[in-house]
């Protein structure tokens, strides 16, 4: 089975970046001052509340060095003043990873107030049943640095999650990431300055629309990878959303899947099925504005034999690609050469053109229902890289076409979590 390594220059130069850097910023720790009697109340609150009822946090500047946990509730809200009015940091962590962890709970309510700094996920919740988190703030006030931790919010293994009007920043992985779960929406957040913005992974029927993905490496990606508690990710809808200017730096950790994101790519949809995306607006993405890539362009091994690598059942369609003059792709990743020596410039739209060689015919198409449909988004820059038939990625340079005819089709029935507009 063909590897390729289409993001391992991006890879190096991440680490590269990193031996660069000056050291993380000291992080905001003006008006917090720890007071043991407050960590402890806290943590008392989040353990003794009732079923059906509410745990109030008050307005302030609150320092914790112990973890916060909440878990087997039902019905429990934990609410603040306002983002802007509780703030809860835990710069200088001295006990557990998350800030705060919610397991096995049902209907559990997060919002208005702020986390920061947690020395791993600022919010995580696992194996919860029905998730609403709103008008929350999550962030790293150490700025861009490889050691903060890796999710604004993370919900795992969940049902019925909700996400809106949340904003996350600087993130080492995924913004706001929810894996593993099922009937998922993500709506009217922002994510900014960070490795990937917002990023859905092994979840089964989701809907992300009217968020806004800006600065950051990747602004939206749909994942599927192999080994995980969900397989088979599939049945998403990525519609009205903004994705614009995602070229900040990448200072993912070494060796996860993020940090071979090349900086400037709008969109990326890996190794999943039946995803419709459409109406978005992608705007000076500098290296591509969607690409349709298969698991083997991270160049990791695949050692799960029950996992599907390659994307089927895509339908990209009536969505606005968009630029200033004279973008130049990140040329220090394979992906940005390819740009350069396909278009001299940034491509909109780039498919990998791998596939299982059981499905496809001998010129490389793949069946109905299996297809890659891509219609209606202007007049584009396209690139079909044919991996199916590339020996190494010297070959890429010869096998790639702009020929987007076979891609003119269309699906219906991508339903993802049906939510109501």
């Amino acid at each position: 089975m063909r590897k390729f390594f289409l993001f391992s220059v991006s890879v190096l130069l991440t680490v590269a970046l990193q031996s660069c850097k000056g050291g993380k910023k000291a992080g905001d720790s003006a008006g917090f001052t720890y007071d043991e009697q407050i960590e402890k109340d806290f943590l008392e609150k989040l353990i003794l509340v009732e079923d059906g009822g509410t745990v109030e946090l008050p307005a302030g500047r609150f320092l914790f060095k112990k973890a916060l946990s909440m878990e087997g509730k039902k019905d429990v809200t934990i609410k603040g003043a306002g983002a802007d009015k509780t703030i809860l940091s835990f710069l200088g962590q001295t006990e557990g990873a998350e800030g705060i962890n919610i397991t096995n709970c049902q209907n559990v309510t997060v919002t208005d107030f702020t986390i920061q700094d947690a020395k791993g996920d600022n919010l995580k919740l696992k194996g919860c049943d029905g998730v609403h988190i709103h008008h929350m703030n999550s962030t790293w006030t150490t700025g861009a640095d490889t050691s903060n931790g890796n999710y604004g919010y993370y919900p795992v293994e969940c049902r019925n999650v909700v996400m809106e009007h949340c904003e996350v920043s600087y993130c080492a992985d995924a913004g706001v990431y929810i894996g593993q779960s099922t009937n998922v929406t993500i709506h009217d957040c922002y994510a900014h300055h960070n490795v990937a913005g917002i990023e859905i992974e092994n979840c089964i029927n989701s809907d992300i629309y009217k968020n806004k993905a800006e600065n950051n490496s990747g602004g939206i990606l749909v994942f599927d990878l192999p080994k995980l508690f969900q397989a088979n990710g599939r049945n998403a809808r990525v519609w009205d959303n903004d994705c614009v200017n995602n070229n900040f730096p990448n200072f993912g950790k070494p060796g996860s899947i993020v940090a071979s994101i090349p900086p400037g790519s709008g969109m990326i949809i890996m190794a999943t099925d039946s995803v419709d995306i459409y109406n978005n607006r992608i705007t000076d993405n500098k290296t591509v504005g969607c690409a349709i890539v298969s698991y083997f362009t991270t160049g990791k091994q695949l050692n799960d034999s029950t996992y599907g690598p390659y994307c089927h059942n895509i339908y990209v369609h009536d969505n606005k690609f968009s630029r200033k003059a004279m973008m130049i792709p990140a040329l220090d990743t394979d992906f940005g050469k390819l740009a350069m020596a396909a278009c001299k410039s940034p491509i909109d739209i780039v498919y990998d053109g791998s596939a299982e060689k059981s499905l496809i015919d001998a010129n490389g198409n793949l069946p109905e229902g299996k297809k890659i449909c891509i219609r209606n988004n202007g007049d584009i820059k396209f690139v079909n890289m044919n991996l199916w038939k590339a020996k190494n990625l010297t070959d890429v340079l010869r096998t790639f076409d702009k020929d987007m005819t076979k891609f003119d089709c269309s699906y219906t029935g991508i339903n993802g979590n049906n939510t109501n507009l």
